[in-house]
């Protein structure tokens, strides 16, 4: 694991991914309990596009601690290595723009991702 900035590829220190990795095991008990209560409730099968929302979260959470590289950061063109919150500029336009790339495609794994998980539950005969 880089414990470095590496423009477009790694802009997250070791506190930062576990926070991610939080994030996406809150949004896979979301997406469980949103399951279970659809079902639970026997709701309409249009319903089942609501998981989206919380299948994002996961999605979100998880393909950033895979990736270890922050889409907000990406944005803002900032990373993290040290304590939570102590955040760092990117200095250099070229890294922005490679962080900005890197940032757009997490976030497109991520929405394919929730889709796919979407889409799944709405197929499954249940």
């Amino acid at each position: 694991m880089s414990n470095q900035y590496i423009p477009g590829t790694c802009n997250l220190g070791k506190d930062e991914i576990r926070s991610r990795q939080i994030v996406a095991l809150f949004g896979l008990f979301l997406t469980i309990s949103s399951v279970i209560g659809i079902l639970a409730a026997d709701q309409g099968r249009s319903v089942r596009f609501s998981i989206f929302i919380p299948a994002m979260i996961f999605s979100v959470g998880f393909v950033q601690s895979r990736s270890k590289f922050c889409l907000a950061y990406g944005l803002a063109g900032t990373f993290n290595f040290e304590r939570l919150g102590k955040i760092s500029r990117v200095a250099s336009v070229e890294d922005r723009r490679a962080d900005r790339k890197t940032a757009i495609t997490i976030l497109l794994k991520a929405a394919a991702l929730a889709a796919v998980i979407t889409v799944v539950f709405f197929v499954l005969p249940l």
